[in-house]
């Protein structure tokens, strides 16, 4: 395996922060390293400068995603945080009475937060309309939201009643997988966000929005930012979820704390 320089490590570290906020520490180089060395072999280079500059050509737009794929995805899984989705159930959708319940998953990843969420919402509002919205930066796991297989090694904490009612088990070929039902997965829909740069145009407003894990990668100044810049979508009196590891101290005077993790927009 190729020895990632520090000059090296600085150009895809400093690249990541313009393009995506993503502060990587000098401690993650070795997981660049790593997660960068097939490429490297792909493309029988001797070193990562030169596959910067390959990936950096405008010539290689596809190169360019699959980089930008790379250093930006995160591991997750069904019910993270399983105090979130109790909250959701018993304090927001058992009292809502609105015509269409709208919910962002804005940092989706692979898929594994915005079922479980719809799984939560198909328990609980019953045959009233809702939707979820997943974004994320990187195409490949978006690519895996869409198609909504998973590995069973995924379902820790997904209730048994819940994988009955809501997932289907793979057979022969495809056994050790389940797949979301089409009943779940035709109120999902997944697209590419940059949370860096503005909004689309006539972004729908939602009831909730979940932004966890991410913010924790940022400084200050860009959490700021891209905090606000969401928010703006959120509904007065919707509630905005991050991560227990996270805070928004001094960082918006728009929300206002519930209980940890979990805030309400004035």
């Amino acid at each position: 395996m190729a020895s990632m320089t520090v000059n090296e490590f600085n150009l895809f570290q400093k690249f990541i922060y313009d393009h995506a906020g993503i502060d990587l520490a000098p401690a993650k180089q070795i997981m660049v390293s790593s997660r960068l060395t097939k490429r490297l072999n792909y493309y029988q280079l001797d070193n990562f400068g030169q596959y910067f500059e390959l990936a950096m050509s405008s010539d290689n737009p596809q190169e360019f995603q699959m980089m930008v794929d790379i250093l930006t995805t995160n591991e997750t899984y069904f019910f993270r945080e399983p105090k979130h989705f109790d909250f959701l159930q018993n304090e927001i959708l058992k009292s809502w009475r609105g015509e269409h319940f709208r919910l962002w998953s804005a940092a989706s990843s692979s898929g594994e937060e915005a079922y479980s969420i719809a799984m939560s919402l198909a328990d609980n509002l019953g045959g009233r309309k809702w939707s979820i919205l997943g974004t994320d930066l990187s195409t490949k796991v978006l690519e895996k939201a869409r198609h909504g297989v998973y590995m069973m090694d995924r379902i820790e904490l997904l209730d048994r009643k819940l994988m009955e009612k809501y997932c289907l088990k793979g057979v022969r070929s495809q056994e050790g997988t389940f797949r979301i039902a089409e009943k779940l997965r035709q109120h999902v829909r997944f697209k590419q966000l940059n949370l860096m740069k503005p909004l689309p145009p006539k972004m729908e407003t939602f009831d909730v929005i979940f932004l966890r894990n991410v913010l924790i990668y940022f400084d200050n100044d860009t959490k700021k930012h891209v905090v606000e810049r969401i928010i703006s979508s959120l509904k007065p009196g919707g509630y905005f979820f991050i991560s227990h590891s996270e805070t928004l101290s001094r960082i918006t005077d728009q929300l206002e704390m519930v209980q940890p993790s979990i805030y309400i927009k004035r």
